[in-house]
């Protein structure tokens, strides 16, 4: 089976994030920037996959050339090769733009399965698995939590409120799983120092064909016109314990309506 997993390098989700004038992009120079962490449970779910059936994994990352560390780590844990589509026309890519341009180099690689993490921590869309299915005008499943190959196709449950919904389908295939699908590896030091090692392939938008007026700030179809920062969080009420708390706590939530 060969699997291709997309990942994308993100700000880090305990640094403090701002969004720069006069495009509201998010600021991911001036603070450290890692592995996608829903990526992490994509890319576990493709090496485990491998494990059971054979194959190969390659991991696909478009982003700057210094996501290349978050490359590397799903190297570490158990992928066999990756391409990064780098190109400074590409920065301001909306959902469209980078479904473009992962579609490009997808159609350059062999794959039977394209595996997403649900979604990204910094655009948080979910959209991309769905752009990516319409481009290459495959079977999309989404928000998996289960995914079982046998017999060249797929059996997958999906995740909802009330539980999960089972679906089969052929392959090649585009899907997205979600963090309960399985527990990520950590990269052992024989999996950090040997991903160093792995073939990383690099491709701009002239190698992979795209017009790059189509994609970045310049094709976006969405943009951002303005922000407005979150109010302040109110300072909150301390009871003391002194024999009345629990009657003062049943007021508190009553003049806040919650009971």
């Amino acid at each position: 089976m060969e699997i291709v997993v997309c990942v994308k390098q993100v700000v880090d989700t305990e640094a403090e994030k701002k969004l720069l004038a006069p495009d509201w992009r998010l600021d991911r120079e001036s603070v450290e920037n890692v592995l996608n962490p829903y990526d992490e449970y994509a890319v576990e779910e493709a090496v485990r996959l491998k494990e059971a059936h054979g194959g190969e994994v390659t991991v696909l990352c478009m982003g700057p050339e210094d996501a290349q560390g978050a490359v590397r780590k799903a190297l570490a844990m158990g992928a066999d090769r990756a391409l990064m589509v780098t190109d400074p026309a590409l920065a301001g890519s909306d959902t469209q733009g980078t479904a473009l341009a992962l579609s490009a180099a997808l159609s350059g690689l062999t794959h039977d399965l394209v595996l997403l993490g649900i979604m990204s921590t910094d655009a948080q869309t979910g959209q991309l698995p769905s752009a990516l299915g319409d481009i290459l005008d495959l079977p999309v499943l989404t928000a998996l939590n289960m995914i079982k190959f046998e017999d060249g196709s797929l059996t997958v449950h999906r995740q909802t409120d009330q539980g999960y919904v089972a679906y089969g389908c052929g392959l090649p295939a585009v899907c997205s799983v979600v963090k309960g699908i399985n527990e990520p590896r950590y990269p052992s030091l024989k999996g950090i120092m040997g991903a160093k090692k792995k073939p990383l392939e690099v491709k701009d938008l002239a190698g992979l064909g795209v017009d790059a007026a189509r994609v970045g700030g310049a094709g976006a179809l969405t943009k951002v016109l303005s922000t407005t920062a979150p109010p302040p969080r109110k300072a909150g009420q301390k009871i003391e314990d002194d024999g009345t708390a629990a009657q003062r706590i049943v007021e508190f939530l009553a003049g806040e309506k919650i009971i």
